[in-house]
Formats: structure tokens, sequence, C-alpha cells
């Protein structure tokens, strides 16, 4: 049973912190791979370090995707929207999985996020 969490951004909202979505793509495949937020001081981080860094807004910090799991996104491309209220970001996985969630098949991170189907 999938429970979609309608109340994410409200609660982002209630942290008082200026963030904007992050759409994060493949590179190659364009798979997208997942959504997060950033913030000034993620998005100085990334382009200074080439890695997608992000800012969690469960823990109110700063969140470089890989530290835990070793699985780091290398930074291609950023992109932004017409309205410049979203980003982009083209990136090559470096590692085994995005996901932080393990395939029960195969005990390995999911490569991407989005690995359930809501409708077909």
């Amino acid at each position: 049973m999938i429970t979609l969490d309608f109340e994410k951004l409200r609660q982002i909202a209630d942290t008082g912190q200026n963030v904007i979505p992050v759409v994060v793509q493949h590179a190659t495949t364009k798979d997208v791979l997942v959504i997060a937020y950033t913030n000034d001081l993620a998005l100085e981080e990334t382009q200074k370090t080439g890695i997608a860094t992000f800012w969690s807004t469960s823990r109110n910090e700063l969140w470089v995707k890989g530290n835990t799991s070793g699985n780091y996104l290398k930074l291609v491309e950023i992109r932004v929207n017409c309205e410049e209220n979203s980003l982009l970001y083209l990136v090559e996985p470096l590692g085994h999985g995005v996901c932080h969630v393990l395939n029960p098949e195969t005990g390995q991170h999911w490569d991407t996020c989005f690995y359930r189907s809501l409708f077909l």
C-alpha cells in the first residue's frame, strides 16, 4: 500500500528555510532519480564540489548525497526553470544505486527513488 505524503510541502514551509525543489535526472538515461530541495548554501556547495548537495528538510541541515551510502551524484549540468523557482540537476551516479531504500530481491539500493508505479 502506498501512502502519499500530502503534508510534505507544509512541513517544509514550517521549517522557515528558503528552499526550492531540485529534480535530479541521470545525464545519460534521462531517468528521474530523486526530488530534493536546495537553498543558497547547498547550491553553492554543489557548484563548488561538483557533487549534488541538498538541504535536508527533515533534518534541517546540509545533505551531501552519498556521504552515508557512498552513492554520490556527480554534477554534469544545472538548469533553472522559466520561473526561476526550481532546478534540474543532470548527474552521473557514482556507486551502486541512488535511493536509500534497498531492493529486497538484490539487497542493493534502487537505481532511482521512483521504482514503484501508481498507474500504468
